[in-house]
């Protein structure tokens, strides 16, 4: 009996990680007025390649009007993947903005409000 080809169990997360900086490359030649500075924090791959969610968050300009910049750039992205990776389907994109760094910031806000109303309690 032929032995199965054991596929790796983080090729998966492999392939997200290299999306996630290939698209950061690509991004840059992207030439929308409505594209501020991005930062690409993360990459969802689904398992059979088909679909990505792209997370990221945005340095310069409107979450929305960057979310639409890419979203209407998705095709030239997937063509930009699709000749720099070597993969048999390079999945379709899907940009979602994300919120990480807005929260962390604010429970950074309410913890340095906490102490400081602490310290002047005693």
């Amino acid at each position: 009996m032929p032995a199965r080809k054991q596929s790796k169990p983080n090729r998966a997360y492999q392939i997200a990680d290299q999306i996630q900086r290939d698209l950061a490359e690509l991004i840059r030649e992207v030439k929308d007025p409505r594209l501020g500075m991005i930062t690409i924090n993360s990459v969802e791959i689904t398992p059979d390649y088909a679909h990505a969610k792209v997370f990221f968050s945005v340095l310069v300009g409107t979450p929305d009007e960057c979310g639409e910049a890419l979203n209407h750039a998705a095709g030239f992205l997937r063509n930009g993947l699709f000749k720099r990776l070597h993969i048999h389907t390079v999945p379709t994109l899907h940009f979602q903005f994300d919120r990480t760094t807005e929260r962390a910031a604010d429970m950074n806000a309410l913890i340095a409000k906490a102490v400081s109303s602490r310290a002047k309690e005693e």
